[in-house]
């Protein structure tokens, strides 16, 4: 079973995490923030990862902590979840468009948390979510994860579509990197022998 719980208890937030890698999409998202809650719904259908997150946080001052610390959780859920990475294709990619827009997500479980982040959004909100919180998502998530994520909208006119199209192209290059290959027979997909 790939799945974890994770609960992460601040001062600014409280945030509860369960993550199945071998799930079919399901979710149930509880963030306070509506359009974070449709993103994180995109990666639960798009990587077939059954996703549940409760987040109680300090939204009366905005929602950076609450979205950064479900980055946070939902690495270290990730990173719980995938385990030794034996048996795993490690590298994944996708391109997703939506309308005019069209975005690149590659993940490797590399063992290092890096994020290459070219995502040059046409408005600095998307109704009342601040578009620079989908890099602090993102942010905190590859950190604790310890995966390299790199992220590249293409092209895009609406801001809404751009960011749907990165976390859509998220949930299916994490699927194809966490799955397991049959043929690599539990090694460890790295040539030093570890990841």
């Amino acid at each position: 079973m790939r799945t974890a719980q994770i609960l992460r208890q601040t001062a600014e937030t409280r945030i509860e995490v369960e993550l199945d890698l071998d799930g079919s999409g399901r979710s149930e998202l509880k963030t306070g923030i509506g359009f974070f809650d449709h993103m994180l719904d995109q990666i639960a259908r798009h990587g077939a990862i059954d996703l549940k997150v409760h987040a109680a946080g300090d939204l009366h001052i905005d929602g950076h902590h609450t979205v950064e610390d479900v980055g946070i959780t939902v690495g270290q859920a990730l990173a719980r979840a995938v385990g030794d990475k034996k048996g795993i294709r490690r590298f994944g990619h996708a391109y997703v468009p939506l309308d005019e827009a069209l975005s690149r997500v590659v993940v490797d479980f590399s063992g290092r948390p890096g994020l290459i982040w070219q995502v040059p959004f046409t408005r600095s909100s998307i109704g009342a979510f601040d578009v620079e919180l989908a890099h602090e998502f993102f942010q905190g998530l590859v950190n604790h994860a310890f995966i390299t994520v790199h992220v590249d909208n293409l092209r895009g006119d609406n801001a809404h579509h751009q960011c749907e199209t990165v976390f859509k192209a998220f949930g299916r290059a994490l699927r194809q990197a966490a799955e397991p290959d049959p043929r690599l027979a539990q090694q460890i997909p790295s040539t030093k022998g570890s990841l």
